[in-house]
């Protein structure tokens, strides 16, 4: 009989999902896909494979394994609209867990990985008004109500970035409780994180072919002087953290706050840009 996911990260994007994963990967008797993020439900080329290669992805489970799956396209609205609908008709049982973080900080980490990946070039105060994914990403109700509407919030765990990273242990067994993992989670402090740095390089092709061919792998780490290499690195890097202007905080701040008081009302407790990072570090947060 073919393997389906007991549970799914399904976003948000920029949230310490891949964090997440791997240290889920990392407990005995929970078998997380590979690729990561196979965007199956969401992406309609992944779609287009077919059912058979979904569960392809988890022929390897050893019997009893719990799996998982993480893909942050299935909160990405209005980009993806037949997400939902496709994960009820096929595994309506699953169990969803949905990271969220300060919205202003994932817009911005976003912004940096677009830029990373040349999908823009322009300053961040224009990418805001010209890239309206970047506030709808962080639209956490907007993005969850159609989940709610469907599955119910049972089947939903809030999780908190800024909690997830300072009471790492404790949200990782309150994880592992929700998907029904029977064993004793254990955080894994060797794990590189997986949340990469504001301090990434852009992509360029030919430099990352040259920089990974093995004879001038070899070269360039014994003769040439790590300065140097630092320098050559430099030219492709962010200088500096992307700056979002006074006005444009504001504006995003007043929309933010919109959501956030619907995401408080669901949770107990109220949340705006401003009390944001105080709350959700400070306790585990259910749906009230």
């Amino acid at each position: 009989m073919s393997k389906l996911p007991d549970f799914i990260i399904i976003g948000a994007m920029k949230s310490a999902t891949s964090t997440l994963h791997e240290q889920l990967a990392a407990q005995p008797g929970i078998f997380m896909s590979s690729p990561k993020e196979p965007n199956f439900f969401s992406d309609e080329p992944q779609y287009a494979k077919g059912m058979s290669w979904y569960t392809s992805l988890f022929k390897d489970a050893a019997v009893g394994d719990l799996c998982g799956e993480s893909s942050t396209h299935y909160t990405k609205l209005p980009t993806y609209p037949k997400t939902v609908t496709r994960i009820w008709e096929h595994i309506p049982d699953v169990k969803m867990i949905y990271v969220m973080r300060h919205p202003i900080d994932r817009l911005v980490s976003q912004y940096i990985h677009q830029w990373t990946q040349r999908e823009t070039s322009i300053d961040i105060n224009q990418a805001i008004q010209q890239h309206p994914e970047l506030i709808a990403y962080s639209q956490y109700s907007q993005q969850l109500e159609p989940y709610f509407a469907t599955f119910g919030q049972g089947k939903i765990l809030p999780v908190f970035f800024e909690r997830l990273l300072h009471e790492s242990q404790e949200e990782l067994t309150r994880v592992c409780q929700f998907i029904g993992y029977e064993g004793k989670a254990v955080w894994n402090w060797e794990l590189d994180a997986q949340n990469v740095s504001s301090q990434r390089m852009q992509k360029n092709s030919w430099r990352d072919f040259l920089v990974e061919f093995p004879v001038l792998k070899t070269v360039r780490k014994n003769l040439i002087p790590q300065s140097w290499r630092d320098r050559i690195k430099s030219l492709w890097m962010m200088k500096q953290k992307p700056q979002i202007n006074p006005e444009q905080m504001t504006y995003l701040k007043a929309l933010f706050d919109k959501d956030l008081e619907i995401v408080g009302s669901w949770l107990g407790t109220e949340l705006d840009c401003d009390r944001y990072k105080q709350i959700v570090r400070s306790r585990s947060l259910n749906w009230y």
